[in-house]
């Protein structure tokens, strides 16, 4: 029983990462951090890491405070769960949007299937507005339908 409870802690903490990205994107970093983010709404970030690289690390503290208070109940303990599954959309966040989408490596330029093409379109809408106000599309893997509808068409 305490591993299905662990499992599905690590699932809702991992989908309900997505809706913390989303509010923290639209209220914070387009609203009062946006001094950390607005240059990842620049072309040109004058080297290979850009000042909104910071939301990695503050991304990170919840996890790592839930790994250093979980570690002491054992593998058993539903916050090194709530962590793991934190740190699981933290690496597929880095891998979804600064692999792919912003191609930062040379991984991952070749895949192609609607759902990415989906991500990679509505990210693109997002980027459209270089200023903080006006932005659309703040989350990462939960795209709107019509960007799925419009990868449809592409293929």
């Amino acid at each position: 029983m305490i591993w299905t409870i662990n499992i599905l802690s690590l699932l809702c903490a991992f989908v309900g990462m997505e809706f913390v990205a989303w509010t923290t994107h639209k209220y914070l970093m387009h609203g009062l951090l946006w001094s950390l983010h607005n240059d990842h709404h620049k072309k040109d970030h004058g080297g290979p890491f850009e000042r909104n690289d910071a939301f990695f690390l503050i991304f990170a503290v919840p996890a790592i405070i839930l790994f250093l208070y979980g570690v002491r109940g054992g593998i058993g303990d539903v916050r090194i769960w709530i962590a793991v599954g934190i740190t699981l959309y933290g690496m597929a966040y880095f891998l979804v949007h600064d692999i792919f989408i912003h191609q930062r490596t040379k991984w991952l330029r070749n895949s192609d299937n609607r759902y990415f093409r989906a991500i990679r379109r509505a990210h693109k809408m997002h980027h459209k507005h270089l200023g903080k106000e006006e932005g659309e599309c703040f989350g990462m893997l939960l795209v709107p339908l019509e960007y799925f509808k419009q990868a449809s068409s592409e293929a």
